[in-house]
């Protein structure tokens, strides 16, 4: 069956770009925000929260301790992105809504610090270009020989259930060459539930690390089949780590309209 063409364009936009200098190269792969505010939450802030809120951690030993590597996790909590963090024994870089690193005064400070020290970094959210773009950033992530976190459902599950995933994550992965370790979060949703505004002590929450899943056999990341099985595996991966109950459907927000009811009917790729 001939590729659509969205899946055609997609690996085309988001890899096709001029040759880099050697000053843009660099400028590419900084970290912006690592240095004594990561510092101190990597080896400060981490500790503190495991021993305070004893998260149960399994296969810790399944994360490659070097080069780069996706933690590709379930999401059920805002807590998500700290919990993964805080269990991984080495250190995972993920994206985070530039809106959290907008605030003004003291307490936009704090929470521009805070969100550095948990190993967050910004990036414009939706789709699009800026999910392109979002893309393009954790590539990069990668190609510098990090271990970046990602969810491959898009946003959280609000109802428990693990829906589909979308391709983004096969797309890096057999771009990059880089393993995807699947993760299991179970009990976050418990522990922060929507509109709470802090965590909770109980119940205590579970991060299952899998082992790492080598991609390469589904194909090049250019073939849109190729992402979507690849896509699958980790998403089946993810269910056997999880236990949750499978919704067989992507986790889109509600159409306001219906030019947007007709999109989401349409096929296309979920990015």
């Amino acid at each position: 069956m001939p590729e659509r063409a969205c899946e055609r364009e997609y690996p085309r936009r988001v890899t096709a770009q001029p040759p880099a200098s050697p000053e843009q190269t660099s400028d590419a792969t900084e970290v912006p925000g690592v240095g004594l505010t990561y510092v101190v939450g990597r080896w400060i802030i981490a500790p503190l929260a495991r021993l305070f809120y004893r998260p149960r951690i399994e296969g810790r030993k399944n994360v490659p301790r070097k080069g780069p590597v996706i933690l590709a996790s379930n999401h059920l909590s805002f807590i998500d992105s700290f919990v993964i963090p805080m269990a991984s024994p080495r250190a995972v870089r993920f994206l985070a809504k530039a809106s959290y690193f907008e605030g003004k005064g003291l307490k936009g400070w704090f929470a521009r610090e805070f969100f550095y020290a948990v190993g967050a970094f910004p990036v414009q959210r939706g789709a699009g270009q800026a999910a392109l773009d979002a893309l393009d950033q954790q590539k990069r992530m990668l190609e510098a020989g990090w271990a970046t976190a990602l969810y491959p459902e898009g946003t959280r599950s609000l109802d428990g259930r693990l829906y589909k995933g979308r391709t983004g994550v096969a797309f890096l992965a057999l771009q990059t060459g880089a393993p995807v370790v699947p993760v299991g979060l179970v009990g976050t949703n418990e522990a922060m539930p929507v509109g709470a505004k802090f965590p909770r002590l109980r119940p205590r929450v579970t991060v299952r690390f899998g082992e790492p899943i080598d991609l390469s056999h589904h194909g090049a990341a250019s073939s849109g089949r190729a992402r979507r099985l690849a896509t699958d595996e980790i998403m089946a991966a993810i269910h056997a780590l999880s236990g949750q109950e499978l919704a067989n459907a992507y986790n889109e927000a509600p159409a306001q309209n219906a030019v947007e009811r007709i999109k989401q009917v349409l096929p296309h790729e979920r990015r």
